[in-house]
Parts: structure tokens; sequence; C-alpha cells
């Protein structure tokens, strides 16, 4: 089984636009799920959601790494003592900021759970980049 989920995406809008929104707590509130986050280094982070239909639920972790434009938390779904890694990259390019997303350690879950949460992820992440593509396409409207 893959133990990782990678996903990449060109933005046209500067990496400071982009760094903002995946690092500035009102922001991925505004577009994602309800943050308590700083990105600061060992900052305990909690993301909040009303369970859902699509599983959406309380993730919690600890920032590894806020370097722009390396982001990188542990992540850790509310009850389940299982830890995996989120790490955002990103990097200037001709048409704007390249985003490289990577959610590692999804093995850690064991069995058939680890392929229900990849599954679970999977899905998840790609919505997540939609949602991240509509929010700096109209709310930021930076490009």
């Amino acid at each position: 089984m893959k133990d990782s989920i990678t996903k990449e995406k060109v933005f046209v809008h500067p990496i400071e636009k982009v760094w903002d929104a995946i690092s500035k707590a009102e922001e991925i509130s505004a577009w994602f799920i309800q943050a308590d986050f700083k990105a600061e280094k060992g900052y305990q982070y909690t993301f909040t959601s009303e369970p859902n239909e699509k599983g959406c639920t309380t993730i919690s972790g600890t920032v590894k790494e806020a370097n722009p434009y390396v982001l990188a938390y542990t992540w850790i779904v509310a009850d389940t003592k299982v830890e995996t890694t989120v790490t955002w990259t990103l990097e200037s390019v001709a048409e704007g900021t390249k985003l490289y997303l990577e959610h590692s350690g999804i093995s850690n879950y064991g069995g058939e759970t680890a392929i229900a949460m990849f599954e679970s992820f999977n899905g998840g992440w790609d919505n997540c980049v939609n949602l991240l593509t509509d929010y700096l396409k109209t709310v930021v409207n930076a490009g």
C-alpha cells in the first residue's frame, strides 16, 4: 500500500498570497476548516469541524516546520492516536506559485483502516486543493 498522498497545483497567484492562505488561521478558517493555528514551530494546533457525512472531524497536531515556503505539521484525527504528517511546499514558477502537498505516514493506521484512511484522505485533499483554488480566485482575488 502507498504510504503517502501527493498533490500538485500551479496557482496564478503570488507565492505570498498562497502562503498566507495555508499558514494564517483566519484564512485557513475561511476556505478549509475552523483553525486555531500559527505557522510557528512547536505550535499545538486544532482544526475543528462538526462531524458530517464527509467524515470531517477535529484534527490536532504540532507544527514541525514553518519556514516560508515550507509548512509541515503532524495530523492526528480525533478519537485516534495515529500520527501522520502533512507538508506543504511552495515554489515560485513563471506562472505564479507551484504547490506540492504531501500527506505521509498513512500506513501507521495499519491494515484495512490504513486503506480506508488513504482513500478518505486522498479524496479529502482533492477537495481541499479545489477549495483553496476557489478561495484564491474569489476571495483573495490576487490574480
